[in-house]
């Protein structure tokens, strides 16, 4: 990009900042639904300029995210000197959530943001506003409906963020969740309809946590039955050969009988797509080669 052009690109983030400023003014007090991510850091931190004492960041910590993410929230949330709660929540008792339906993050939400919605309401708070940008407008979201019945409000959306401008401003602002990869709850690694169980879930949060330290940043273990299916992104599937037997030796210490890696690369839900399908007619759709060379793929 051209300096100008750049100059001219800035200009429009700081302008659009202003905005949101603007934006939180107007609703008053709030509390942000925040997991430390980069959209929530950036919607905290102009929440606590916007609003001071009157804005209080809020983190769900439960079976369905790791532990070092919620560890990660409380450093940022003391870096940023936000006011800051973390709520611990047990959602694999709720039946709806445990199940692993389709529509599982519509009741997971529903859950969260209503126990969310009455801290708000002890303390005289008037909105919970979570950290949804305009990228997710377009992906497959059924939590989504569950914000939109109980009232939680999107600033960032509101004010026209989307992903790749909260990176930037994230980062001329050095809030220190910039260039973090995006995170999911580690519900989304499982194929719809196989059931919630916290072993199942700290076994893949293990396994990635693993997969990071080796290198490969953004990473995601679809869980199959026995079968573990790795997404990468673009780039680091090149490095996967000189590490294919460490990769395959970790993870069938855990248990898994085949190790497979999507030639797909990393993508945002891609578990989405393939609910309809039956767990044989979702191996031979997708394009995938086998690490271990005794498995025998259909076709």
């Amino acid at each position: 990009m051209a300096k100008a052009g750049l100059l001219s690109f800035m200009k429009g983030l700081e302008d659009k900042y202003q905005g949101l400023l603007k934006i939180l003014q107007r609703y008053g007090g709030m509390i942000i639904a925040y997991s430390g991510g980069v959209d929530s850091t950036f919607l905290a931190h102009a929440a606590q300029r916007a609003l001071g004492d009157h804005a209080l960041a809020v983190t769900i910590a439960s079976e369905l995210n790791p532990a070092n993410e919620t560890e990660q929230a409380i450093a940022y949330g003391r870096e940023l000197g936000i006011h800051h709660r973390v709520i611990e929540v047990d959602l694999l008792s709720v039946p709806e959530v445990a199940a692993n339906p389709p529509d599982r993050c519509y009741h997971c939400k529903h859950k969260l943001f209503r126990l969310i919605q009455s801290i708000a309401h002890e303390m005289g708070l008037a909105w919970v506003a979570d950290g949804s940008n305009l990228d997710d407008l377009a992906q497959y979201r059924p939590g989504a409906r569950a914000l939109k019945e109980l009232g939680i409000i999107s600033p960032l959306q509101e004010a026209g963020f989307t992903k790749q401008e909260i990176r930037e401003l994230s980062k001329k602002l050095s809030l220190p969740a910039w260039d973090r990869p995006s995170q999911a709850c580690l519900a989304s690694r499982i194929t719809y309809g196989t059931k919630l169980e916290a072993s199942l879930l700290q076994r893949i949060a293990k396994i990635e946590e693993d997969l990071r330290k080796m290198g490969f940043g953004q990473v995601r273990l679809r869980h199959h039955g026995e079968l573990a299916r790795l997404e990468l992104q673009p780039l680091a599937l090149a490095q996967v050969e000189e590490k294919r037997q460490e990769i395959v030796g970790l993870i069938k210490n855990f248990g898994y009988k085949y190790v497979c890696l999507d030639l797909e690369g990393y993508r945002f839900g891609s578990m989405d797509s393939l609910y309809r399908d039956t767990e044989l007619s979702f191996l031979i759709k997708l394009n995938v080669f086998t690490l271990h060379r005794n498995v025998i793929m259909p076709g």
